[in-house]
């Protein structure tokens, strides 16, 4: 495991379900302190991005805080990234929610709405099998839970590390270097849900 004396920045940009993502990390023995202040991202080993609702007013919320270009430089410099939901859809190039929006472009690819085509319930919510596309560190292949409307498209294939069905097979994993981000919620996912946690603490990309 990862020295208790690492700092696990939980980034606090006045949106998401924050306090459940802490709970979830002190609950496999680790403290994760919560800023909104780029400073702190920065200078912290490790770094998460949770969220939920819209990739564009959570990227107008990063950048008011300076946390945009925080998140690129901490992942630029090898550091450990992880993205729950919309810390997933954040990393790519943009967002199709209101008209389109730019993104961290850390990832290629969009972030587009579940189309009505096919004839499922939006948002996409409950438990779903996550196949691994290949071995990875911090991820495994089990049932997870999702609460979402909107998904990544347009990955390449070296950077989608897991796929879902849900009337289509879509990203619900993506990577890059030290960067790992999923689409379903680990602090809502019990047992399976903090055993990815305790990866991610471990993992030493």
């Amino acid at each position: 495991m990862s020295g208790s004396s690492e700092r696990i920045a939980l980034v606090d940009y006045g949106m998401g379900n924050l306090r459940s993502v802490a709970r979830a990390f002190e609950r496999v023995g680790r403290d994760v302190q919560l800023s909104p202040r780029a400073e702190d991202v920065r200078a912290a080993d490790r770094v998460v991005l949770p969220g939920v609702g819209s990739a564009r007013d959570t990227m107008s919320a990063l950048a008011a805080h300076g946390l945009d270009d925080a998140l690129r430089a901490h992942i630029a410099a090898g550091r450990p990234y992880l993205g729950i939901c919309l810390g997933l859809q954040v990393l790519l190039d943009a967002a199709d929610e209101g008209g389109v929006g730019p993104c961290l472009g850390v990832i290629p690819g969009r972030v587009e709405r579940f189309p009505d085509s096919l004839g499922l319930a939006v948002p996409h919510m409950g438990w779903n099998l996550v196949k691994l596309e290949r071995p990875h560190p911090v991820l495994a292949e089990d049932y997870y839970y999702f609460v979402h409307s909107y998904r990544a498209t347009r990955v390449a294939p070296q950077h989608a590390l897991a796929r879902t069905d849900y009337g289509e097979q879509f990203a619900s994993a993506i990577g890059r270097d030290s960067c790992v981000a999923v689409q379903y919620h680990p602090e809502k996912s019990q047992r399976v849900g903090l055993e990815l946690l305790e990866r991610f603490c471990a993992w030493r990309p």
